[in-house]
């Protein structure tokens, strides 16, 4: 048969042709997204993590010398062992009194050493009052030194516990006999980790406090550490688990949320002697800072430590405290 003789008819079939075609691509299409919401469904099912009771942290993780505490109405966890004088250690985003191990247990013939897991962290778990601004740190900070009965002290802080402790001697400057900030925070961030985004993202956060896959929590080691190969398996496990501490999650997304507030012109106002240490590969805060601290901090020394990343004292144990060794005896 010649459908030539009948164009109306070849273009019509031609037509129907296309349609079904179409129609098969869309019906692929729909059922491969279909697919793809079902494998994304199921991981979310799979991966939705239940809060970890704060006894059965407090059994694995505390310390034999560990103390817990009200603060302002807030529950604290710190630990308090050595003879001399006073040294408080504070730790950075995500962290906990943990991060100073290797360090408290060097200092602590030679110095009382303090290290401190913040509120929104670890066993301490959320502020009884949801205050995560620097400035609230800063007050917990010193309602926490008049607690325990502390007068002066040496203050050492990484990270989110730098820009405490600096804050914190630019108001009681009369307080901290020497004051040394590791990768510290408090200038305007170039950017934010993986994580943090994603807590400050409203579509997404709600992820954060439902689901906590240990790939995540390894992701973001890597990025805090320049030598992977450090990273063991029982400092994943440590930071996952406290951070499934009740309410963290909330905690953290709590304080993402916070704007950045710039503070940095009272770093003039710091009298006390000054140590900026810094891992020359942080990926979350660039080394540049080092000397803008440098710049702000008159008398302030700077020590870069090479092929080292955003926790010194975690990645580098000995080399960072033979630094800060140094310094506290000059």
């Amino acid at each position: 048969m010649d459908f030539t003789q009948f164009p109306g008819l070849l273009t019509h079939l031609k037509g129907e042709f296309k349609y079904f075609v179409y129609m098969d691509r869309f019906k692929q299409i729909i059922t491969a997204i279909i697919f793809v919401l079902f494998i994304l469904f199921v991981l979310f099912i799979s991966n939705i993590t239940d809060g970890i009771p704060l006894e059965e942290l407090k059994a694995e993780f505390k310390k034999k010398n560990s103390r817990f505490v009200q603060v302002d109405g807030t529950f604290v966890h710190y630990v308090d062992e050595g003879v001399g004088a006073p040294l408080i250690l504070l730790h950075g985003t995500g962290a906990s009194l943990h991060t100073w191990d290797y360090w408290a247990e060097r200092l602590k013939d030679r110095y009382r050493v303090l290290r401190i897991t913040l509120p929104g962290f670890g066993i301490s778990g959320p502020h009884s009052g949801n205050k995560y601004e620097i400035k609230d740190y800063v007050n917990f900070l010193e309602s926490f030194v008049k607690q325990i009965g502390i007068k002066k002290f040496y203050l050492a802080g990484n990270s989110l516990g730098g820009s405490i402790a600096w804050l914190y001697t630019s108001i009681y400057d009369e307080r901290v006999k020497k004051l040394i900030l590791i990768n510290s925070s408090g200038f305007e961030p170039d950017g934010m980790p993986f994580v943090i985004k994603i807590a400050r993202n409203k579509y997404l956060n709600f992820l954060i406090k439902k689901i906590s896959p240990q790939f995540l929590v390894k992701k973001s080691l890597k990025e805090v550490f320049y030598d992977d190969n450090r990273i063991s398996k029982s400092i994943v496990d440590r930071y996952y688990k406290l951070n499934l501490r009740e309410g963290n999650r909330q905690a953290f997304i709590d304080r993402s949320l916070i704007d950045f507030t710039d503070h940095t012109l009272r770093l003039k106002k710091i009298k006390s002697k000054t140590l900026i240490l810094w891992g020359q590969n942080d990926d979350w805060i660039n080394v540049k800072f080092a000397q803008k601290f440098k710049t702000m901090i008159k008398g302030s020394k700077v020590s870069i430590m090479n092929e080292t990343g955003h926790i010194p004292m975690e990645e580098r144990p000995f080399e960072s405290l033979k630094i800060v060794e140094e310094f506290l005896v000059e």
